[in-house]
């Protein structure tokens, strides 16, 4: 994970952050321009993320979650005011886009598989964003109607323009499921594995009970885009559980993904 050391001013900051930031060498991790993200390098480290009034809300009380069934870290603290800004313990070791990780992708694909079933197999019925499907079509209808699409995202899947990319979504995506706990964007930067142990998952902000193609997605979209290479999307696919995978429910979380 990227970081760069900085010098911060404590005035630009909420004053419950205070105690944290006092004498402590900060770094910016951050990783796209919706939110800055500065590590904390004192007992152990924190990371705080700063983002759009709201904004965060979401992410804080899915981390809040994931961190009672022991897969996330611990929120410290969660401010709304002017801006968002959230705060979280580290979580121990290093990202699977760590280049020893990388270094041997049939081990990876296999953990990111196995880990995704664990994920799925959790209980869910206390989560407190039960309908994570019904925000995922209505993303994806508001961003056809604006025209902004990316067919990429379909690649592989026998789409070949945004109209059939759209038919396809609309026609299907009312008939996925909202049955199974979802990361919402299980990549490889957002797994946390400490010597290949599994230590948590990050970035949660687009959890919830959905379908659990979602996650399948963008585990095999992951492994592609991190290793160069589709040839590892069949294992990561066979260590998940292929009798629990529907092509039909890919391909159609694969159409609403190029409007994501």
């Amino acid at each position: 994970m990227k970081r760069t050391k900085i010098e911060i001013d404590l005035a630009c900051f909420p004053e419950e952050l205070h105690e944290y930031l006092r004498s402590s060498d900060v770094y910016d991790s951050s990783s796209s321009p919706e939110a800055r993200v500065i590590f904390i390098d004192r007992d152990g480290g924190y990371y705080l993320k700063r983002s759009a009034q709201g904004a965060l809300q979401k992410e804080a009380l899915l981390t809040a979650y994931f961190h009672s069934k022991k897969l996330s870290s611990e929120v410290l603290s969660y401010l709304s005011l002017d801006a968002d800004w959230l705060l979280t313990r580290r979580v121990t070791g290093e990202d699977c886009t760590y280049a020893g990780y990388l270094a041997d992708p049939k081990r990876l694909a296999v953990l990111l598989g196995e880990r995704l079933r664990m994920l799925h197999d959790t209980g869910h019925a206390d989560c407190p964003v039960k309908d994570r499907m019904d925000a995922y079509f209505a993303l994806a209808r508001e961003n056809y109607r604006a025209g902004n699409f990316d067919l990429s995202y379909a690649r592989g899947f026998g789409i070949s323009n945004q109209d059939e990319a759209w038919r396809c979504a609309e026609r299907n995506l009312p008939y996925l499921k909202n049955d199974t706990l979802l990361h919402g964007d299980y990549c490889l930067p957002n797994v946390m594995l400490d010597d290949w142990r599994f230590s948590g998952f990050v970035d949660l902000g687009n959890g919830g009970v959905g379908d659990r193609h979602v996650d399948l997605f963008w585990g095999a979209w992951t492994l592609c885009y991190n290793l160069k290479t589709d040839r590892y999307r069949e294992l990561f696919f066979e260590a998940y559980g292929k009798e629990r995978i529907e092509q039909e429910a890919l391909r159609t979380v694969a159409a609403a993904e190029v409007f994501g």
